[in-house]
């Protein structure tokens, strides 16, 4: 069946001024597909040109398309009439906004995908845990017989690919808050995970940041479906402005309805019944949140696969790159990798993940976060602390505020770089502990992001003698 809605989209866009703002992965298919489509384009990109991709300027050259670079490049950004902008430009950009009111669409690639996909699209977002959800509701259809595509911020940019999508097919996207915030379309079952502070270096606010993430249920009719963590108090209070049917998952209460961990056990609840479906001692992923992870996996594909089903991917399911990932062990010391741990919240669930004493590695690019929520769990679980980058102060000086009441403090390490880190530890830790590398911060003070991080973190682990 022809897709009607982007063959509308294709029409309209033929022969029109388009704007790429940013080289971003999701905007770089674009170059290509509007080539094809006779679309007079201009990139905008605030990097000097030097900095970007040669074989993508190579092509924008052939194509003859215009590339404006450097630190200034948005001040030419006028005169256009559909603008897809990359993450990382918010839609508060001044020049967006000016655009916007002159009479411009601004959207996105995965902002376009949504409005122009054949079949149903089950979308994640959360401040911790969304790709390991996203990942695992993606293996669960899988498993069930589905054809699925993982979009955005996992697998490759879709948008381009959707003209070969089918009605049956199923598309699972990982949606962040800067891809959410200008968003006027929802996903058919939208999962948010838990919304904690986070980005507030780029957010105006935590409220700006807290309503992007609503909007990935906001436009949701009454045949939408939502899944929300009961956990959570900002997520909980979501479910009174949902118009579809809410799904509650929980790991500390006993819910009437919805999917819970308890006990040892992952439960489906339905009218005060309580069905064990599955033993956590069965399953690969430590810690209870990635057990509410499975709870709101369960949650999104419950209504279309059959438990038996969703059980058997579970256990199979291993765990995804960079989140407390087992890399080796040495001399009685097991070293994990857990560098997607980029706020707090994060490096607080990996640290509640394990009973050993701990040895933390943290620290790095500072979002303006608060660390003091870190400091009790440091002092319960950690048995040194090794610190880097921008944020070791306000960590440490969290920790040492904390203990004040102990009269103690733990012992702490400050390191200049990763691999001095990582050296710092093979010395200190003992036979029976754990070396976690978990940071509570961004890695772009000294890495391009958390995979380079993690990758570099095994690299140094795996060359220890």
């Amino acid at each position: 069946m022809e897709n009607l809605k982007l063959k509308a989209f294709e029409n309209n866009v033929k022969g029109k001024r388009i704007a790429i703002v940013g080289l971003g992965v999701s905007n770089i298919p674009l170059i290509d597909y509007l080539y094809n489509l006779m679309a007079k384009v201009t990139v905008f990109d605030e990097r000097e040109e030097e900095k970007l991709d040669k074989e993508v300027v190579q092509k924008i050259r052939e194509y003859r398309f215009e590339l404006v670079t450097g630190k200034n490049a948005l001040h030419f950004l006028r005169g256009f009439n559909i603008i897809f902008r990359s993450p990382s430009c918010l839609p508060t950009t001044l020049q967006l906004k000016s655009e916007q009111k002159r009479g411009a669409i601004v959207t996105s690639e995965i902002e376009m995908l949504m409005n122009t996909c054949p079949c149903k699209i089950i979308g994640v977002t959360g401040s911790d845990g969304k790709t390991t959800t996203t990942t695992l509701i993606y293996e669960i259809l899988k498993k069930a017989g589905y054809h699925c595509h993982l979009g955005g911020n996992l697998g490759i940019p879709l948008f381009t690919k959707v003209k070969d999508f089918k009605e049956d097919d199923i598309v699972i996207l990982e949606l962040s808050s800067f891809q959410l915030m200008d968003m006027e379309v929802s996903p058919d079952i939208s999962v948010i995970t838990n919304i904690s502070p986070n980005h507030l270096d780029k957010h105006k606010d935590y409220e700006e940041y807290i309503n992007a993430k609503k909007n990935i249920f906001t436009f949701q009719d009454k045949t939408g479906k939502v899944v929300l963590n009961y956990d959570n108090d900002i997520t909980r209070e979501c479910s009174k402005e949902a118009e579809g049917k809410v799904v509650f998952f929980s790991s500390k209460t006993k819910l009437q309805d919805g999917v819970i961990y308890d006990d040892g056990y992952i439960k489906k609840c339905e009218d005060g019944i309580r069905e064990h479906i599955l033993q956590t001692k069965d399953i690969h992923l430590r810690g209870v949140h990635n057990y509410e992870n499975i709870c709101a996996a369960i949650a999104a594909t419950s209504d279309l696969v059959d438990t038996q089903t969703q059980v058997a991917a579970i256990k199979e399911f291993k765990g995804v790159e960079h989140r407390l990932e087992f890399v080796r062990e040495l001399d009685g010391v097991k070293w994990y990798n857990d560098s997607i741990g980029t706020s707090p919240s994060r490096t607080i669930a990996g640290l509640n993940s394990f009973d050993e004493k701990i040895v933390l590695i943290a620290g790095g690019y500072d979002k303006n976060l608060d660390y003091q929520p870190l400091a009790r769990p440091i002092l319960e679980k950690v048995s040194k602390l090794i610190l880097m980058g921008k944020t070791a102060k306000k960590i440490s000086d969290a920790v040492m505020e904390e203990s004040k009441a102990e009269m103690g403090v733990i012992p702490m390490h400050k390191c200049y770089n990763l691999e001095q880190a990582v050296q710092r530890a093979r010395r200190i830790a003992v036979p029976g502990e754990i070396v976690l590398f978990s940071p509570a911060s961004a890695s772009f003070d000294m890495f391009k992001n958390f995979a380079e991080r993690g990758e570099k973190f095994k690299e140094c682990v795996m060359n220890l003698k």
